[in-house]
């Protein structure tokens, strides 16, 4: 029987933000209470909010949108690999992992998922994250998608954003925000799929990983 893992936040207006986006809201246009026959929701969001993934183009002018994805890069064997304890995540952490050579999809479990035992907490700048040699070392080793547990796959002090240059450059699909809390590190298979937003920079998605 196939287990099933939902790794995606639940999606709630009071999720932390990145410092200077835009504050999401979710209000009722229309509702049964007020005489209309139906409810209608409208959700004001920006689109690196939640669990969400980057497309090229969110740093590479004239990369990739979200609708250009290759979403067989979306889908397919992916690895959960658990690195406790390090802030700075460098390549000698992902070489530690000993991956096996056909690995295109890798997800990190770090000490950030404690997190999101309260979801509604103030944004951390002291998350886990990759260093930009780490970005160089996943593009080398031919990884597709790399995702991680919380808002930003490199350091909030790498002002440069050279993590996300060297990914999104190589095109590499970028996840974050995840829920891996209940995930213990493995093979596993990953669904994630976005909104198709034509041309958009990133697009909140629903991640799943199932096994059996």
């Amino acid at each position: 029987m196939t287990k099933i893992w939902d790794i995606t936040v639940p999606y709630r207006t009071d999720l932390p933000l990145w410092p200077g986006d835009p504050e999401p809201s979710m209000t009722m246009m229309k509702c049964q209470a007020d005489g209309y026959r139906c409810n209608v929701t409208r959700l004001d969001t920006g689109v690196h909010f939640g669990t969400h993934l980057d497309a090229p183009v969110h740093f590479i002018e004239g990369g990739k949108g979200v609708d250009e994805l290759d979403i067989n890069v979306l889908v397919g064997p992916c690895v959960v690999a658990d690195i406790p304890d390090v802030m700075d995540i460098t390549p000698d952490h992902l070489a530690a992992l000993d991956l096996s050579a056909d690995t295109t999809r890798l997800l990190l479990k770090t000490n950030n998922s404690a997190l999101w035992e309260k979801p509604n907490h103030e944004f951390h700048k002291d998350f886990a994250a990759l260093t930009a040699d780490a970005a160089r070392w996943v593009v080398d080793h031919g990884i597709k998608l790399i995702g991680i547990d919380y808002l930003s796959i490199q350091l909030f002090a790498d002002a440069d954003s050279t993590t996300h240059h060297v990914l999104l450059g190589a095109e590499v699909i970028i996840v974050e925000g995840l829920d891996l809390r209940a995930v213990a590190p493995g093979a596993y298979q990953l669904t994630c799929l976005p909104m198709n937003l034509v041309a958009a920079d990133g697009a909140p998605v629903r991640a799943i990983l199932t096994r059996g």
